[in-house]
């Protein structure tokens, strides 16, 4: 995402969006209330004729009410009531903005909270690692490319195996085929890592075949106990993958929810729920808040936001972190399983 302006003081930042992660962290950043403007498409009447009409680009604000986001289609539309427009539009009449790639808008708060700015500052950074899992034993491979809201899974590879026992290896030049695989990913995406792991000793098995000199310099050998989709998981909790992964959300929020889950097992310095967490924030005790992003969503559709809202801000107030953990991951749907919402405290509480 690109920064165009900031003016914090006065609650206004202007952003132009540049890949689909842009649309997630926007989702996440722009609340009800918040005034939205820029460029958009309106449906305007031809003249008097009613049936007539046409979609021309006019520049609009808007006063926001519903944020919906999709995942599965990269979608983010922004629905509220029109503040300013054309003269020929009426105020107060409802509006949407449909956002993607290429879109610039202003974005204005009464206050931005510091969460928001860091999750700003997260979305302008100009380059994070560009790292590609590659996970497999002597049967399958699967490939997954790193993105800021987690990973997308790019494709799998079968092996010809023989099934006898005594026969360990995998024939018909299956690490070779890993291998091509992985030299035409990094000329595609121009990966700064890869990060191979196998059960037991499959990944040694293929460095001794890999002659790619350039390619053996990106790669980060790691161990996993399965050879599936659920493995690439399990690679981002990895001590072996920590400094190349060190950048990436998706690994900081699976480490956030463990050290939660840990603190959870010892009856320390934890709450979860919606109900003990905001008993904890309001105590000032919440030194970082966890929520899911699915959670956001839901209260936001039910007409609840205000709930979470007052949470998060009475965390801020008190120089908390706030972290918004996206639900698709395996941090995530532990985070769920405790109802969305929890928090690390800074003393234990006794009730």
């Amino acid at each position: 995402m690109k920064v165009l302006m900031t003016n914090i003081k006065k609650g206004e930042v202007k952003v132009a969006v540049e890949s689909n992660d842009d649309l997630w962290y926007l989702s996440t950043l722009i609340e009800p209330n918040d005034l939205v403007s820029g460029r958009t498409l309106r449906k305007m009447k031809l003249g008097s004729a009613e049936k007539e009409s046409v979609r021309k680009s006019v520049f609009m604000k808007i006063k926001a009410e519903k944020i919906e986001f999709s995942k599965t289609t990269n979608s983010l539309r922004v629905l509220g009531t029109i503040v300013e427009g054309p003269e020929d539009v009426s105020k107060g009449s409802h509006h949407s903005f449909s956002i993607e790639i290429g879109t610039r808008i202003n974005i204005n708060k009464q206050k931005w909270l510091s969460y928001q700015i860091d999750r700003l500052k997260e979305a302008a950074q100009s380059k994070l690692p560009k790292i590609l899992i590659c996970v497999f034993d002597r049967e399958e491979s699967f490939f997954a490319l790193m993105t800021r809201t987690g990973y997308r899974l790019l494709s799998k590879i079968k092996g010809d195996v023989a099934k006898k026992a005594v026969d360990t290896k995998p024939k018909g030049g299956f690490y070779e085929k890993i291998i091509k695989q992985l030299e035409d990913y990094d000329k595609r995406h121009k990966l700064d890592r890869i990060i191979i792991a196998s059960p037991a000793f499959w990944k040694e098995e293929l460095m001794k075949v890999l002659k790619n000199s350039d390619l053996k310099k990106k790669i980060i050998q790691a161990s996993c106990s399965s050879a599936d989709e659920s493995a690439i998981t399990e690679v981002l909790k990895r001590d072996e993958t920590k400094e190349a992964l060190k950048l990436e959300r998706t690994s900081k929020e699976i480490k956030a929810v463990e050290l939660l889950l840990q603190e959870i097992s010892k009856n320390a310095k934890a709450v979860y729920g919606l109900k003990e967490t905001k008993k904890a924030a309001e105590l000032g005790a919440v030194e970082t808040l966890l929520i899911t992003d699915n959670l956001i969503q839901k209260y936001r559709q039910e007409n609840k936001f205000e709930i979470l809202d007052q949470i998060m801000k009475s965390v801020d107030n008190a120089r908390g972190k706030i972290m918004i953990i996206l639900g698709d991951h395996e941090g995530g749907k532990k985070l769920k399983g405790l109802g969305g919402i929890a928090g690390l405290l800074r003393f234990q509480l006794s009730y």
